[in-house]
């Protein structure tokens, strides 16, 4: 379930107890910061806006061990590979600011059934959004997110987190803008051009700007 929206509900269902037992158990995790819940961001938006919240998580190499990863190839090749490196970098920040006595700014978006944005970080009158993707090459979808996003809200920021190599600039009818040794003490709270220091080496970030209509 890390990575994925919390449904009490269903998980009860699977495994044969009922909804309270299932919140009462994940209260003790949520307690015992060993889970996060990442809130959905639903304001001014109608109701094909998802509303529950996403279980994250806070020790990726936990979550390895309980999926008996024990080797880099393993998890080079498994299948949820996407939601293990999405899982660290949601926790990075939030635990970058619990660690700064800062107010949890981070929040995630998604359209029922169709567009969804990982992470929104929510900055005084500005709303960045990101897109965590675990693939070693840049490909085109990487950005359809964000730009639907930008275009639906006029906001003017967006980056995608891949892990890549080599650090690029994007220019083309759509810019971007390449990022990198970066810091993730400042990025979840003001600054755009910083993120995650575990990832100086390796991870791009390409900033799209929003496309004037």
């Amino acid at each position: 379930r890390n990575g994925q929206e919390f449904n009490a509900s269903e998980i009860g269902i699977e495994v044969g107890v009922d909804q309270k037992t299932i919140q009462a158990w994940v209260g003790v995790l949520q307690s015992s910061y060993l889970i996060y819940f990442l809130k959905p961001f639903h304001r001014n938006f109608n109701k094909t806006i998802t509303k529950r919240p996403k279980l994250y998580f806070y020790d990726a190499g936990l979550v390895c061990y309980l999926l008996g990863i024990t080797r880099t190839e393993q998890l080079i090749n498994h299948p949820l590979r996407g939601a293990i490196f999405e899982s660290f970098i949601v926790s990075e920040l939030v635990k970058e600011r619990l660690n700064r006595g800062l107010p949890i700014n981070l929040y995630y978006w998604r359209e029922k059934n169709k567009y969804e944005i990982d992470v929104l970080i929510e900055n005084f009158d500005a709303i960045i959004a990101l897109e965590i993707k675990s693939g070693q090459t840049i490909q085109s979808d990487y950005f359809k997110n964000i730009q639907y996003w930008l275009k639906l809200t006029k906001q003017k920021k967006g980056f995608v987190l891949y892990q890549g190599e080599q650090s690029q600039v994007r220019d083309n009818d759509k810019p971007y803008i390449s990022l990198e040794n970066s810091d993730t003490r400042r990025f979840a709270q003001e600054d755009p051009r910083s993120f995650l220091a575990q990832f100086s080496k390796g991870a791009i970030f390409d900033e799209a700007q929003r496309v004037p209509e």
